[in-house]
């Protein structure tokens, strides 16, 4: 199973991010290392484990206030071996682009950010591409048509609740078992929003999910070097 560390970026400094409330994230404090600065955090996260991935969330490019643009490159270069996965509010009629311009990173597309479903239809054989099903509470978040008809989907897809993220409630594993059964097997299928400890890691493994997307409980401990090791 993936675990996949999570840095949410906001006026240069790494925050964090609870409920979905983006206009509450304050600059994160966590014990891996001192202060907020991205590449810090990105290296208190890498001497906990070994991770292979980074999920970015440029926080300033969803809003469409600005862009973290300047501190991916850095940590690009500061960390050339992980797979880093962008969600920078893009939309799919603008991936070809982008992945042209970003050739060893992965795009996450949010559904919230999406108005032309048509375009994810080129985009669907794309391995680079990644499509975030956003809910808060039980509604979509994006054009319907995205959500009912699975011909849109890539090959990679987050299940994301974000009334969840930050919460330490525990994951939506109802959501994410629909997912996954819709999603069959071509695809994978990671969760994101609420994951506490390695038991909701475990129950997501076994409700069929590739990965899970994980912040809170990397800082605050309640998930160990040990049980990395061991997922």
């Amino acid at each position: 199973m993936d675990i996949i560390p999570v840095i949410d970026l906001k006026q240069g400094q790494v925050v964090h991010a609870r409920h979905g409330q983006r206009d509450r994230y304050r600059p994160i404090q966590t014990p891996l290392c001192a202060g907020s600065a991205p590449r810090d955090v990105v290296a208190g996260l890498l001497k906990l484990h070994p991770f292979r991935s980074l999920y970015i969330a440029d926080l300033d490019a969803i809003e469409g206030q600005g862009s973290a643009a300047p501190i991916l490159r850095a940590l690009r270069q500061d960390f050339p071996d992980l797979d880093v996965w962008v969600d920078a509010g893009m939309r799919a009629e603008d991936a070809r682009d982008w992945l042209d311009r970003h050739t060893h990173d992965r795009l996450v597309l949010g559904s919230e950010s999406q108005n032309d479903t048509e375009a994810m239809l080129s985009l669907t054989g794309e391995s680079r591409v990644c499509l975030s099903l956003d809910f808060r509470g039980d509604v979509f978040q994006g054009p319907q048509r995205l959500w009912e008809d699975v011909a849109f989907w890539p090959t990679r897809l987050i299940a994301m609740t974000l009334a969840r993220v930050g919460s330490e409630t525990g994951p939506d594993l109802s959501r994410v078992e629909g997912i996954v059964v819709r999603a069959g097997r071509a695809r994978r299928v990671y969760a994101a929003g609420g994951v506490r400890n390695i038991a909701d890691l475990e129950r997501l493994k076994q409700a069929g999910a590739s990965g899970a997307l994980v912040a809170t409980a990397l800082h605050g401990g309640t998930i160990t070097q040990d049980d990395l090791r061991r997922i």
